[in-house]
């Protein structure tokens, strides 16, 4: 079954199910992965920190903000154990404290102090004084209260779940020790993974990633093949472009190709991305007369099952590239199928 980017924009129009069918064929979904990126913390690593709090708390016995506070200092990931035992974002976490502590925490130190942690979690923190330091410190008090408390009996009531009602936290520091000492039964271990989806702090820390492997796979294709290229950045603005493209050839000053490279796992999220890739297709032929050839060429390069629910979303990507839609599959062609060939100067 030939690709739409193999055949006239003709013949593709008109039979466009049977390539909307091939681009189906070679879509691959990316979901199961993910990169692990910088600040990624291992699990030995996490235990390591885990067992450090466990020993200074007396199997958390006695969750005393000072000795925590000292050990957060030497053996850093015991702050991101802290954290994950309160089930909070740095955000969350930093609101918080600044209620208990009347310690102005702002939500990008804490973000800050928790991205420096993850990069280097056995590296002892010099933050031992000034504003860090009582950032530090109304940190982790107020962590070591809930886990104290757990949740307060004016809060528990049938129309609302409070955070803190967790196996581990709901009656504060009865509630750790059975959990350190037995364990959690696995169908609480299932709800509360149920509540708060696997790995999805990890997964919203590394989105920006996930895309770039496509990014970077396309950027792989034309330096390899001595191609001109401008790659623009997040949020940049490209005269000429009401939102710029992934990618410019030669570059912006006389933009001969655009390629737009698009990931998602959700269908509601690729009507949007088709539809950012049409716009930039009427671009192309905004103020030309019938017949008349577009400014620029569009090129989709794009990733993940969300592409593959509507079938009439990927006829509209094929319509406004004129054919030129390539999965990580077949990047391979990328270079020959379009005019890029024109810029090529490097064989491959």
């Amino acid at each position: 079954m030939p690709f739409p980017f193999e055949v006239p924009f003709e013949q593709l129009d008109a039979d466009l199910d049977t390539y909307v069918d091939a681009i189906f064929g070679a879509l691959r979904s990316e979901f199961l992965t993910l990169p692990k990126g910088d600040g990624f913390i291992e699990y030995p690593v996490f235990e390591q920190g885990y067992e450090a709090l466990k020993r200074i708390t007396a199997n958390f016995r006695e969750m005393s903000s000072e000795p925590v506070i000292e050990l957060v200092h030497r053996t850093p990931v015991a702050f991101i154990v802290l954290r994950s035992m309160l089930g909070f974002s740095p955000p969350e976490w930093a609101y918080i404290a600044t209620q208990r502590s009347g310690v102005e925490v702002p939500q990008g130190a804490a973000r800050t102090l928790d991205r420096s942690i993850r990069m280097n979690p056995l590296v002892p923190l010099r933050v031992n004084g000034g504003v860090g330091g009582a950032r530090l410190r109304a940190l982790v008090t107020a962590a070591c209260e809930l886990l104290t408390e757990g949740v307060p009996n004016d809060e528990r009531t049938p129309e609302l779940i409070h955070r803190l009602d967790k196996a581990d936290t709901r009656d504060g520091i009865r509630s750790v020790q059975p959990m350190a000492d037995l364990g959690v039964p696995y169908a609480m271990l299932l709800y509360e993974r149920f509540l708060g989806r696997p790995f999805a702090g990890h997964r919203d820390s590394v989105s920006e990633l996930v895309g770039d492997v496509l990014e970077t796979a396309i950027e792989g294709v034309l330096t390899r093949a001595g191609i001109s290229h401008r790659k623009t950045k997040r949020a940049e603005r490209i005269t000429g472009f009401d939102q710029a493209p992934d990618f410019i050839i030669p570059n912006e000053f006389n933009p001969q190709i655009v390629i737009e490279a698009k990931i998602t796992e959700d269908d509601g999220t690729a009507r949007d991305k088709v539809t950012r890739v049409q716009h930039l297709g009427e671009l192309s032929t905004q103020g030309l007369n019938p017949g008349e050839p577009p400014r620029f060429e569009v090129i989709a390069c794009i990733a993940g099952r969300g592409f593959k629910v509507r079938r009439e979303d990927m006829k509209k990507l094929i319509v406004a590239t004129r054919g030129k839609v390539f999965t990580l599959q077949t990047l391979a062609r990328l270079v020959e199928c379009t005019r890029l060939a024109e810029y090529q100067t490097k064989d491959v």
